[in-house]
């Protein structure tokens, strides 16, 4: 699926769009929660006890009035226990509040931890046919601002909406005890405020969903401009880039100024004039009871209790409706993260097979990214252990789509890829990543220390990391920094050479021992000097692991033991460079001359 594809679920004003958004939402929300269960029932039976004491001061309030204050009834003893009863319940409630407010709390932010955990671990498992449409910045959004979502959502869900709910149900309860003809006027405010959010929700909807697909964009062009900085500069494009990054930032304020209408048109003044209205309403029917006369004990008593909860049931509605757009965003996100999990995975290989020997058998290999368009006609290859193997040919002639065959980064046809006669898909996952090193023609550095560039995370000693630096010819050049193998290289291995950190790329994949190494180009932007370095270290392999490299330059695999020319993803030539250099007019004559010409041209 394309990342545009794939980054786009939103919040739509379609019902069928909207269900599925909060079912997505309220996945993720419940596989998050879903360790804290017990945390979240403790959280929740806080919050009802803490609304049902609140609910208890209009009460004790009226049977003040009632009771003591208008009948003149002095009696201190029974005021006093009614003022600590309404102090100790009062006292609970915030007791019970700060409970279930630590409680919840923790549960979001372990929350949010535990989901950026599993999407950062299900991208790591990703094939790669996703990363080929994928966008960096629009992934970095989902892992990092997105999940963040899971936490708005707990916050505004758990802390306001929740709570309203309850205070308004508690407060309800409370006024049908007292009167169930006048809490019925009441009542009328909920379906009120429910069409007003459904009116808001079909408003807003889409400037939401429009808000985060295009904060994404402001992201992804962030990321990619940085990365490419050199390029923009030396291009003078970045004018032009800046103008496309204020076209995308304009829509995302023109987006968000429609999202901000909605918010002062329908939310908080819609409810202070319903507050104002209803307000009035039940005075004008206490007024209508009376008849002019005045008011009995006992309906100033209920007059007191319901005035205190008409602001008791509109404030909750107004924090429901008032939440409601961070709501909306983050239900958003949360589906967008909920999508990109629902991205199949690699499969697992979880048999048994082994690489023993490092020995390549290719047999009838056909291959296409969509079917009707092979890249792959009928390749039979046969790669002894132990041997040095080149692949060339033009661009686009199918070296790299066959590397990533060889590598499982696509899955070959049942059969057609075998490691020491055993299908490549029959081999473990852990042992063949183990088994297999690769050195890409962009040497990937973290921003870390030599050591930990060739480690990567595996527990290595320090002669073993040292034997992959020697054997690679990279131990001089790193002894020669400040601090040998802890010196910090800084982001993207900044404070070394193109060479240097493909002879540390190269450290890397032999620390691991392999049995096959797979060179990307490893040498294609690399200066004569470091090239015949890496040659020396390839020829020190010869025998001990398989080497198949993919070369630009030819003059890195001249010393193969074969190499094999691909042309519109076929075999059109193999053999060793003497023998190939002997077929008139042959392709890999031509490209060596070739590049000979161009080599003497700029020298």
């Amino acid at each position: 699926m394309p990342a545009e594809a794939a980054d786009t679920p939103g919040l739509p004003s379609a019902p069928a769009e909207v269900r599925r958004t909060f079912s997505d939402a309220a996945t993720l929300l419940l596989r998050a929660a879903q360790p804290d269960r017990k945390h979240l029932n403790h959280g929740l039976l806080w919050l009802i006890l803490a609304a049902g004491l609140e609910a208890l001061g209009p009460l004790i309030g009226k049977f003040f009035l009632d009771s003591y204050l208008l009948p003149h009834n002095a009696d201190i003893p029974a005021i006093a226990g009614l003022l600590l009863g309404a102090l100790l319940a009062g006292m609970a409630a915030s007791y019970l509040r700060y409970l279930q407010l630590v409680r919840l709390a923790g549960l979001a932010m372990r929350s949010v931890r535990r989901i950026r955990e599993n999407v950062y671990g299900h991208v790591l498992r990703l094939p790669m046919s996703f990363f080929d449409t994928a966008i960096t910045g629009q992934l970095v959004s989902r892992v990092t601002n997105d999940t963040e979502a899971v936490k708005t959502l707990y916050v505004q869900v758990l802390f306001v909406m929740l709570d309203s709910v309850i205070v308004v149900a508690g407060t309800i309860a409370a006024m049908l005890w007292l009167d169930w003809r006048l809490m019925l006027i009441v009542g009328t405010l909920v379906p009120a405020v429910a069409l007003i959010v459904a009116l808001y929700q079909r408003l807003s909807a889409p400037a939401v969903t429009r808000t985060r697909e295009l904060r994404s964009e402001l992201n992804a062009q962030m990321a990619e401009s940085i990365a490419g900085m050199a390029v923009l500069q030396a291009g003078n494009a970045t004018e032009r880039f800046g103008a496309r990054f204020a076209d995308i930032n304009e829509a995302h304020y023109q987006s968000r100024q429609r999202e901000l209408r909605a918010n002062a048109w329908l939310l908080r003044p819609v409810l202070d004039l319903l507050n104002v209205i209803l307000l009035a309403v039940v005075i004008a029917v206490f007024g209508a009871r009376g008849n002019g006369a005045a008011l009995s004990a006992l309906e100033v008593g209920v007059l007191y209790a319901f005035i205190s909860y008409i602001s008791r049931v509109v404030e909750p509605l107004i924090q429901i409706t008032m939440q409601f757009s961070q709501l909306q965003q983050a239900m958003v996100g949360a589906a967008r993260v909920h999508a990109l999990l629902k991205e199949a995975e690699t499969p697992i290989a979880t048999a048994d097979g082994r690489v023993t020997e490092g020995a390549i058998s290719i047999q009838q290999l056909n291959f296409a990214y969509r079917t009707g368009r092979p890249v792959l006609h009928d390749l039979n290859l046969q790669i002894p252990p132990g041997s040095f193997y080149g692949i060339v040919g033009h661009t686009g002639s199918g070296k790299s789509t066959l590397l990533s065959l060889l590598l499982r980064f696509y899955p070959a046809p049942a059969g057609a890829i075998r490691i020491d006669d055993t299908p490549v898909d029959a081999i473990g996952e852990d042992h063949f990543r183990d088994a297999i090193g690769l050195v890409p023609q962009d040497p990937f550095l973290v921003a870390a220390s030599a050591r930990e560039n060739i480690t990567m995370g595996r527990k290595l000693s320090d002669a073993q990391v040292e034997a992959a630096a020697r054997a690679a010819s990279a131990h001089e050049f790193v002894m020669g920094l400040e601090r040998g193998y802890d010196t910090p290289l800084g982001e993207g291995g900044a404070r070394l050479s193109v060479g240097q950190k493909q002879l540390l790329a190269i450290a890397r994949a032999l620390a691991g021992e392999p049995r096959i190494l797979f060179l990307d180009e490893a040498t294609s932007h690399i200066d004569s000097e470091t090239e015949q370095v890496v040659q020396r270290a390839l020829t020190a392999l010869r025998g001990k692991v398989t080497v198949v490299a993919i070369a630009h330059r030819l003059s890195t695999i001249r010393a193969a033991d074969r190499i094999v020319v691909l042309n519109h993803g076929r075999i059109a030539e193999l053999g060793t460079h003497g023998e190939l250099m002997g077929i008139s007019d042959g392709l890999y004559q031509r490209l060596y001359l070739l590049q000979q010409l161009e080599e003497e041209g700029a020298g």
